[in-house]
């Protein structure tokens, strides 16, 4: 398959030929039909965690399935289907408490010993986060897809797998916003911009979008924002707390910087929750007042928006489906594979929401 293989970080992807195994008995092979470039793509490309390499980025693909190992039972040849990174074996103390996204055994790989999945002359290719959607087939193990019903555009399909769950989870799963109550996003990108829909579905009476970028504003606004807020054009806590008369019941922060978080939490009613779902360095430390701690305020983070995958993207496709889910205003452009790193170069100064490769 034709694939945008990474060798050397900071450094441009190329296009390659990859070789792909047959699929194992609990393996799935996917002819991609999109794949959505998110900035965890960017940040990896940079060299942000020392991953092996090369390296085949991409983690937000849907296509349809092609192969199926012997023992697969969840899906068959000509499904649609999108891949997630909370993948899940099913058995782990974290899997039985349903929380997926913590799976301590998420098959990722092939065990030692085994042929890898994806090969370049004869090297092993490590696929991003077991998943590696930058290339013209997926093959993965059953647990790491879900099922689409065949009218959703496999486009808009593939960024329900990361930017979709993660933003709406985090209202849903994590922050469990109820209705009547006010929220602040702080970051109004792609999964910034979940985000606040998320908000908006939950029935949150006011929800400020926070952000630098004017344009980003304007979007959030057609997303379900009530009120914005220039952060660089005043003190963003304090706009937030004069706009609700004290604070928020939610701030939701979606950058994973110590001065977006420790803003967050400064943004809160009594009682209220700081859910940090951006991605912080390891060596991002964060200062909050412990006085306010008296007043029941909380902070905590979310992975990948504490998704259930397989029970929340077949609700976003109906969600979408009826009219109730924004997903064409979130995708900027389309692109083929041969423009990948003009996709990812632009998540250095975004504007738009999300580049989607399609095949």
């Amino acid at each position: 398959m034709k694939a945008a293989v990474l060798h050397e970080f900071e450094k441009d992807l190329v296009i390659e030929d990859v070789q792909v195994a047959e699929p194992g008995p609990d393996e799935v092979l996917v002819r991609v039909a999109a794949s959505g470039v998110c900035h965890s793509d960017r940040t990896m490309q940079l060299g942000a965690n020392a991953l092996p390499l090369p390296l085949l980025l991409g983690h937000e693909p849907a296509g349809i399935v092609e192969r199926v190992g012997a023992n697969v039972t969840y899906v068959k040849p000509g499904d649609h289907v999108a891949a997630c990174a909370s993948a899940f074996c099913g058995h782990c103390r974290w899997c039985q408490r349903g929380e997926l996204q913590h799976c301590e055994n998420k098959n990722r790989s092939r065990p030692a010993g085994e042929p890898p999945r994806l090969s370049l002359d004869g090297a092993p290719v490590e696929p991003f986060v077991g998943l590696g959607g930058f290339g013209e087939r997926l093959l993965v193990h059953e647990r790491t897809l879900v099922k689409l019903p065949e009218e959703m555009p496999l486009d808009k399909a593939a960024i329900l797998g990361c930017a979709v769950i993660t933003g709406i989870g985090a209202v849903r799963r994590a922050a469990k916003v109820q209705p009547g109550e006010t929220v602040a996003v702080i970051g109004c990108g792609g999964v910034g911009l979940n985000v606040v829909q998320g908000a908006r579905l939950a029935g949150a009476s006011r929800i400020i979008a926070v952000d630098r970028l004017a344009p980003k504003l304007e979007l959030a606004k057609r997303f379900g924002a009530t009120d914005t807020v220039d952060a660089g054009a005043c003190d963003p806590v304090e706009a937030v707390r004069e706009l609700t008369g004290g604070g928020v019941d939610h701030a939701i922060e979606v950058v994973g910087i110590s001065a977006t978080i420790e803003q967050a939490f400064r943004m809160l009613d009594t009682m209220g929750t700081a859910t940090v779902v951006g991605v912080a360095r390891p060596d991002v430390q964060v200062r909050i007042p412990a006085v306010d701690l008296l007043l029941e305020k909380r902070l905590q983070g979310t992975k990948m928006g504490s998704t259930r995958f397989r029970l929340d993207i077949p609700l976003y496709c109906r969600l979408y489906v009826d009219g109730r889910l924004r997903l064409d205003e979130l995708i900027s452009e389309t692109v083929p594979l041969d423009r990948v790193n003009e996709g990812l170069a632009k998540l250095d100064n975004p504007l738009g929401a999300r580049t989607v490769l399609t095949f």
